[in-house]
């Protein structure tokens, strides 16, 4: 496989990401969904609507989410829609919680060794394009969020995040989730990657954003500050290049708290995700990064 193109940019401005994503030159057909993070209610790390705003109207998207599987402010979707309101998506944006009612959508993933299926929210059948906007961080689960976390968790339906969290196990439960082998759960996130990737095959394009570098994730009510200095912002067509290559700033950077950041990553495995995600053959570790 040849080496993807990922482009980079260390200005971290609204109107860069709209830049990054025309670089791409890929034009996202039909209806678009944007899946971001919505952000835990006392998260003070998360991306804001007004800085995405720009991009979102762009490509004309509908910013989507899904409830999740444990305790906090968007486990429902009566409280998530909530939350979004308090948090001013729904004063910018269309908003879908893609799991708002069920059944879930089953996705197949014929070549997966962990998980055989992928539970996603059944409203992704509304949308023929998807715009991936990720707040690059770390994670107290994954070792870091990224491309790749959004197409498997976060796209993932309450029930489904629990499937995966339980390595396959259809009665797994919240109180179960962070009691699993630790590698095998990251190979379910990158097979459940998969099944979205190839879901939307050629119509699906990567934006990460690497500020507020925090070692947890937008998830966490509790999170810690930010350890390291803004980075920039990456763009792709290629999931795992553009982990990657957020990976590998974050490994050179001589940023004081650089170190924290890969203990984080490192006491999770995190880069199991990034290995795993390469051999089921959806993107490429390799890749050629394009300063903007």
């Amino acid at each position: 496989m040849e080496k993807a193109k990922v482009y980079f940019s260390k200005q971290i401005t609204p109107e860069s990401v709209v830049k990054m994503y025309e670089t791409l030159g890929v034009n996202l057909p039909g209806k678009v969904a944007v899946k971001l993070h919505s952000g835990e209610e006392g998260n003070q790390n998360y991306i804001k609507p007004e800085f995405v705003k720009a991009i979102v109207e762009k490509v004309n998207g509908t910013v989507v989410e899904c409830n999740t599987a444990y305790e906090g402010e968007r486990n429902t979707t009566q409280k998530h829609l909530k939350l979004m309101e308090n948090h001013g998506w729904s004063k910018y944006f269309t908003i879908d919680i893609l799991d708002a009612e069920g059944p879930d959508k089953v996705l197949e993933i014929p070549n997966g060794k962990v998980i055989k299926k992928d539970y996603v929210g059944k409203n992704i059948d509304k949308y023929d394009s998807m715009l991936v906007l990720s707040h690059f961080k770390g994670h107290p689960m994954g070792g870091y969020g990224g491309a790749l976390k959004q197409l498997s968790i976060g796209v993932a339906s309450g029930h489904g995040k629990i499937y995966i969290h339980c390595i396959g196990n259809e009665e797994g439960t919240p109180e179960e989730m962070f009691r699993v082998d630790q590698d095998k759960f990251l190979e379910a996130m990158a097979e459940s990657a998969s099944a979205v990737a190839k879901y939307f095959e050629n119509k699906i394009a990567y934006i990460n954003i690497m500020c507020n570098l925090s070692v947890d994730c937008d998830c966490c009510a509790v999170a810690e500050d930010p350890c390291m200095k803004d980075i920039g912002i990456l763009a792709s067509i290629d999931p795992i290049a553009i982990d990657q290559a957020c990976i590998d700033l974050i490994y050179s950077s001589k940023d004081p708290g650089r170190n924290h950041f890969v203990e984080r990553v490192e006491s999770k495995h995190g880069i199991h995700t990034i290995e795993t995600a390469q051999k089921l053959g959806f993107g490429t570790r390799e890749y050629e990064l394009i300063e903007i």
